[in-house]
């Protein structure tokens, strides 16, 4: 076994491979850039290396550096974890070639997976089912409108070397091709330096289904199952569940052997994803696969109890499987969700900034499980992926783990950044993901526009969380009060009998002190928890994705807030400002020109993430204050429309 090994990556995927390293005794090297000198992975591993400056072209992803460094501390092997160089095969090859242990697959497994084309070639070899799309590379537009009218509409756009939801765009129609090829192709040049992009018929209604393997470098290899990932937003994950409630048994045995037989193909060893698009009649595709640990591997280790990142350095280590097929069993039901810094109201852009509260849920036992790499005080950058972190939770069914995940996302407190958790709340609350009736395309057709809290249709839990809290900060036993929610008035008579606070027919318990940001009680005997943020003199109080602005005053105060006149909004949608820190990529328009309502204004890059900006309004550019390859602030003005 090793005796050091050094983590080519940040954060919460850093932190999680120094974790099960520290349990195996083996000694743990972190890199670091300007941005994260006091990272909580820094801080944590036994040693840890400067790299350079921020941006991770000048840091994470200067291969060179991080093996010079790892031969001159002593480390024998290097993990790069998920991201930046996890699936270069350059770097995996020049790892080996340094007398190091590259912790993943061959550079050859690599390298044949990473490209898209190849793999699809290799999995036909398999005898893989795949999708109807070119096998090279497009040369010119007049080509791909020929291709795409073959293949027919809707179809994808998908880079070559991409993952990770990288350099995708679907296309419903010719009109919209050309768009979509010029903007796949920037992203792709601009995460992977490779800028070759093809088509592939787009399933529609489909799901996401991907199989979790291990092999061995003596040629055994076996599945852990599968995980449905159809949960996406703009091609990324944003919640995935194991197993499957969409999988059957039968077709379950169909995909694992598929995977098994692509593994097979490729002489493939270490940890690796085989992931497949499933349309509606069950039918599946091969899509991608993927040679690095993915960011939702906790949810097949909680349903099976391996540690992934053990195998993984065990099979780098040159050890046997430690278990065979026979001796994989899988345990009740878990689910994953990512939390992001992003604002939902403005259509989920990234947050970047200090982190002023982080109070993660209980753990409960083993029951929930937090995959993090920040503390409070700690910053969100725009140089990284606008991750914080990972809210796993574990239950002897689907039902139960979505209550448990509902009550961990309200207990889940950050503030100082937007962050989606409230929307993640909402999700597990619709019907939709209720009985798992989603696909790939849902969270694109319902929150195109983002996502606002709503207020919940039944007021009893803000009127009586707002009425107990006055009563405990006043140090009465009973009053009476009336709940201002958003204006409306609501008359309440409450009362502490005992342990209880009595309101009508509402009975409440808890130990609530004021200061404290978390509500936890019972209402009705049933749990809950509501977040608590104070807006002047009113109370915010935020669960399970619905939002209430309250106030408690006397009932004269009460009649003559309801007459005050509301605010006005000041906002016109004809001067453009940075929705969030980024670099300007592309500008669509010029002075003078005439616009219409939606079209695309210029685009802006943050957090490895292409945004592009359309006009609310029809109208004439009166000014454009910016230039291609400019980074501008959140906020800046942009472009103005007369």
């Amino acid at each position: 076994m090793f005796k050091k090994v050094l983590i080519a990556n940040r954060g919460e995927i850093a932190c999680r491979i120094i974790r099960t390293l520290r349990r195996m005794e083996v000694k743990t090297l972190a890199v670091y850039s300007e941005a994260d000198e006091g990272a909580l992975h820094v801080q944590m591993a036994d040693e840890a290396f400067f790299l350079g400056p921020a941006p991770a072209q000048e840091s994470y992803l200067k291969g060179e550096l991080l093996i010079k460094i790892a031969k001159e501390m002593g480390a024998e092997a290097i993990h790069p974890g998920y991201g930046f160089l996890s699936e270069n095969s350059a770097f995996a090859a020049a790892v080996q070639q340094a007398g190091l242990v590259f912790i993943g697959p061959s550079q050859e497994a690599i390298a044949a997976m990473g490209d898209k084309l190849e793999a699809k070639k290799l999995a036909l070899l398999a005898g893989v089912p795949c999708l109807p799309g070119t096998d090279t590379p497009l040369m010119d537009l007049q080509e791909a409108q020929k291709i795409a009218t073959e293949i027919g509409y809707p179809l994808m756009v998908k880079a070559a070397a991409g993952g990770g939801g990288k350099g995708m765009r679907i296309v419903k129609n010719s009109d919209a091709l050309l768009r979509a090829l010029k903007s796949a192709m920037n992203e792709a040049e601009s995460s992977f330096g490779d800028s070759r992009i093809f088509l592939e018929k787009y399933i529609v209604n489909a799901r996401h289904i991907e199989i979790q393997i291990l092999a061995d470098t003596f040629g055994n290899a076996i599945h852990l199952g599968e995980r449905e990932c159809s949960l996406q937003r703009r091609h990324q994950k944003v919640i995935e569940e194991a197993p499957s409630p969409f999988v059957t048994p039968a077709l379950r045995e169909k995909m694992t052997e598929a995977a098994l037989r692509l593994v097979k193909e490729v002489q493939y060893y270490s940890a690796g994803t085989v992931e497949f698009v499933v349309s509606p009649d069950k039918t599946f595709y091969f899509l991608e696969m993927n040679t690095r640990l993915q960011v939702e591997h906790p949810t097949t280790e909680m349903v099976t109890g391996f540690d992934l990142v053990e195998e993984m350095v065990r099979i780098a280590a040159k050890e046997p499987l430690r278990y065979q097929q026979k001796d994989v069993h899988f345990k009740g039901h878990a689910i994953e969700t990512r939390i992001y810094a992003e604002d939902s109201t403005r259509r989920f852009l990234p947050s970047i900034g200090y982190l002023s509260s982080y109070k993660e849920p209980s753990m409960d036992g083993e029951e929930v499980r937090v995959d993090s790499g920040v503390r409070e005080g700690d910053v969100i950058s725009p140089y990284y992926d606008p991750m914080i972190g990972k809210l796993c939770v574990h239950q002897p069914d689907r039902q139960r783990a979505s209550s448990k995940l509902l009550s961990a996302l309200n207990e889940f407190y950050i503030r100082g950044v937007s962050t989606n958790i409230s929307f993640l709340s909402a999700l597990v609350h619709t019907s939709f993901f209720k009985k798992a009736a989603f696909n790939t395309a849902t969270l694109d057709e319902l929150y195109e526009n983002g996502f606002t809290p709503e207020m919940s249709s039944d007021p009893q839990i803000p009127i009586g969380v707002a009425a107990v809290m006055s009563l405990i900060q006043h140090h009465l036993n009973e009053a009476d009060f009336t709940v201002l929610i958003d204006k409306q008035p609501y008359p309440v008579t409450i009362s502490l009998k005992k342990d209880t606070y009595f309101i009508d027919k509402l009975h409440i318990k808890t130990q609530w002190k004021p200061g404290e940001v978390l509500f936890k009680g019972t209402f009705n005997g049933e749990k809950i928890t509501l977040q608590i943020d104070k807006k002047g003199p009113f109370t915010q109080l935020s669960w399970g994705g619905y939002t209430a602005k309250t106030l408690v005053v006397s009932s004269q105060i009460a009649n003559l807030i309801t007459y005050m006149p509301p605010s006005q909004s000041s906002e016109t949608p004809r001067l453009i400002k940075a929705p969030m820190s980024g670099l300007i990529i592309d500008i669509f328009v010029k002075s003078g020109e005439i616009i219409k309502t939606g079209q695309p204004l210029a685009a802006v890059e943050a957090m490895k993430m292409e945004n592009v900006l359309q006009s609310a309004c029809d109208g004439i550019i009166e000014a454009v204050y910016i230039k291609k390859g400019e980074r501008v602030n959140l906020d800046q003005p942009l472009i103005k429309i007369e």
